[in-house]
């Protein structure tokens, strides 16, 4: 067992020292996220509403376009594993343009659903509020994906501190935005939800001129500078980029859409249900979060050996990922085991919503395991640029083994909440067996 760890102790060591930052930057998102949920319901319950419908439609847009941007890691990698970094800053540029072409399609799409929103069955008083909040959020959205080419920049090159300095000082302005002009402080006007709105702009405005700047001055980046610089974006790279990008931003989408799926279902059963199924969604988004650091860090480093050829190294850096995810989790579980009681306390006075809170920990528990799995080996793949496999393998197991198991063990079995929450650890340890099977067969093709 000691030589085992000894074996992996440098692999162990790269991917904390990358995984660490990347997940710090998206905890602060999250933060920010609950930050504004709380602030923007202590000024009113109809904005608290109005902002979750929008907030529930945006983001699964919001989270698939930040899946698009994740093609950029494998191409990095490979460039870097070259030493073509003047290459690097052609594939930014390329990054770039494909992400604003997404952007421009999503915005599309979004302003046919604002400019029908009296017609989805949506409370009368909340449109007026519904509506400008919307409008500014798809706007910043824009933003959001060329601030995305960035950061998958610096992380696939190994620079993730970059990044993690940025979303923090992003996110804490955010913070302050939103006091200020959530509640008119400081002389500026109150404007509620739409201050809340406002506030994610500026926010996001900043952050890319954080990141435009950053790589205009830093050192280690001329290299990438001349590349980006020279290079024009072309038609071929674009192409690429969107080979890789669209089946990893559907595999998310596909994701997202499970989780929406299933709180329609909890819907069916009640307002404490629901309610219960917010908290726990909300308290598992941390361990998801840390997950997924975990896992980009192991599709930046699959990406760079790949690139190299070295596909002994791409099978020890998946398998040290692995290793670190399961303490990762057992951690959590024992965290969760810990809390459980007392975390309901937090959220909601209302004893029934805590006790469904409180039934639902055991599927959490179980579920961190197999979450934590499939993620990695999702990255895994990622990094070695075979994309396809994950959206259909997400397909699969959310749509035709979670969803239905989910609805048959909720409503037909009589199990309720928990019949549906049994949704996640069936349809992830499917996703386990089919991309840990995935990658063990291309690690061993290439190897032979």
């Amino acid at each position: 067992m000691l030589n085992t760890l000894h074996r992996y102790r440098a692999d162990y060591r790269n991917l904390i020292a990358l995984a660490l930052p990347i997940i710090i930057g998206q905890l602060g998102g999250i933060i920010t996220g609950l930050a504004d949920t709380l602030m923007v319901g202590w000024h009113s319950t109809e904005e608290l509403a109005a902002s979750s419908f929008v907030n529930n439609v945006i983001n699964a847009f919001i989270i698939t376009g930040t899946g698009f941007s994740f093609g950029l890691t494998p191409l990095v990698g490979g460039e870097l594993a070259r030493r073509r970094h003047w290459a690097v800053g052609r594939w930014l540029r390329n990054s770039l343009v494909a992400n604003l072409t997404t952007a421009a399609l999503t915005v599309g799409i979004l302003t046919i659903i604002y400019l029908n929103l009296d017609h989805m069955g949506q409370p009368e008083e909340l449109l007026p509020l519904i509506r400008p909040y919307f409008a500014i959020i798809m706007v910043s959205l824009v933003l959001l994906m060329a601030i995305n080419a960035f950061r998958q920049f610096v992380e696939a090159i190994s620079d993730p501190k970059v990044s993690m300095w940025i979303l923090i000082v992003g996110n804490a302005f955010n913070i302050v935005g939103n006091y200020l002009l959530i509640y008119g402080k400081c002389g500026l006007p109150e404007l509620g939800l739409y201050g809340a709105g406002i506030s994610t702009l500026l926010s996001r405005i900043l952050m890319l001129v954080l990141f435009v700047a950053v790589f205009a001055v830093k050192r280690r980046y001329a290299p990438y500078r001349l590349g980006f610089l020279a290079s024009r974006a072309d038609v071929t790279s674009w192409r690429r980029l969107n080979a890789l990008g669209w089946p990893i931003g559907l595999q998310q989408g596909l994701e997202a859409g499970t989780f929406c799926l299933t709180a329609i279902m909890v819907g069916w059963l009640g307002s404490m249900s629901l309610a219960a199924h917010q908290i726990v969604l909300t308290i598992s988004t941390f361990s998801y979060t840390t997950f997924l650091g975990i896992g980009a860090a192991v599709a930046i480093r699959t990406g760079y050996f790949r690139g190299a050829g070295d596909w002994a190294q791409v099978r020890k850096v998946t398998v040290a990922g692995l290793h670190i995810g399961f303490v990762t989790a057992v951690a959590v579980c024992l965290i969760l085991w810990a809390v459980q009681g007392d975390i309901s306390s937090l959220f909601t006075s209302d004893s029934e919503v805590a006790a469904i809170v409180i039934s639902l920990f055991p599927i959490v528990i179980l579920y961190q395991f197999f979450d934590c799995g499939q993620i990695i080996l999702a990255n895994a793949l990622r990094g070695l640029s075979d994309v396809k496999i994950i959206m259909w393998v997400s397909l699969v197991t959310n749509f035709l083994i979670a969803i239905p198991s989910g609805y048959l063990l909720g409503f037909p079995c009589g199990w309720g909440i928990r019949g549906v929450w049994m949704a996640y650890p069936i349809g992830f340890f499917f996703s386990v067996v089919l991309l840990g099977r995935r990658a063990w067969r291309m690690m061993r093709s290439e190897t032979h």
